[in-house]
Formats: C-alpha cells, structure tokens, sequence
C-alpha cells in the first residue's frame, strides 16, 4: 500500500478567486503553511481543503460519462491537475510538490455545480474521480511542471 511506480508531475494549476468566478489559470502560486493557495477563495480556511487535486488521467474519463469530447481542467474547480502518481493513494500521506509539502486529508467529491459546468449528469461523471483535498504542512512556491513524490 505504500509503494508507489514512481512519483507525478504537476500539469496545471488554477486559482478560483470567489464563489462562482471562473477558474484563473496560473503558472506558479504560493502556498501557504496551515492556510492555502495566495489568490484562491479557500485560502485562510480550515485548512483541510487548502489545495485541491485532480488525477490528469481521470480528465478523459470524465468527459466520456458526461458526454463530452474534452474538458478543459478549470472547469473541474480543482487547483492542481497532476499526472503519473496515483492520488488516491496519497489520502492520508505526505507528500511532496515541489518544494511544497502537502498532507492528503479527504476525497474531494464533486458539487451540484458539476451539473452547469458538465451538464445533466455531470455530478455522477465525476464521482470516484473528484480528487484529493489537501493541508499544507510545509508552504512554498508551486510550479507547473514540478514533481510529485510521496514521503
């Protein structure tokens, strides 16, 4: 269970400003220790839900249960799009990106607003596909491109 194939890398990153606002697409971002992402809505919350991942394998998938050729990552709501480690394994585990460390708190199950931003049945695309909540432990600059590894 804890043995992983090899670590993953950071596709894309997205910041959502307010409620409803659409997602902003960024090349890096400062994450803040116990807080969250500089710019993003949930920063200064609890801290459980401080940045949010979304599996880049699962993008196809999602878009084939809801119909759709391709869809784009911001319109998933998820901060980091990541490719090549498995997120599911990391709930519960620290781990690293970049010079970030983050801890894997919760699933992060999709919302009624998957119905607009997917159409009818977009919610039920996305479940078992939504992600991983986590805490930062340890802030820092995270980039696209940087690598994610499991502690």
């Amino acid at each position: 269970m804890t043995t992983l194939p090899h670590g993953g890398k950071v596709e894309w990153i997205g910041l959502r400003p307010a409620r409803n606002r659409d997602m902003v697409e960024v090349e890096t971002v400062e994450a803040t220790t116990g807080a969250g992402l500089t710019g993003d809505r949930y920063n200064g919350g609890s801290g459980k839900r401080g940045v949010t991942l979304i599996q880049a394998e699962h993008l196809p998938v999602i878009a084939a249960l809801a119909g759709h050729d391709h869809i784009a990552p911001g319109t998933l709501r998820r901060n980091l799009v990541v490719s090549g480690i498995p997120l599911v394994a990391l709930k519960g585990r620290r781990f690293r990106v970049g010079e970030v460390v983050l801890e894997g708190t919760d699933a992060c199950d999709p919302c009624s607003r998957m119905e607009d931003a997917l159409g009818p049945g977009g919610f039920n695309a996305m479940r078992g596909h939504g992600g991983l909540c986590a805490h930062i432990v340890e802030g820092g600059t995270l980039r696209v491109g940087d690598v994610v590894e499991a502690l």
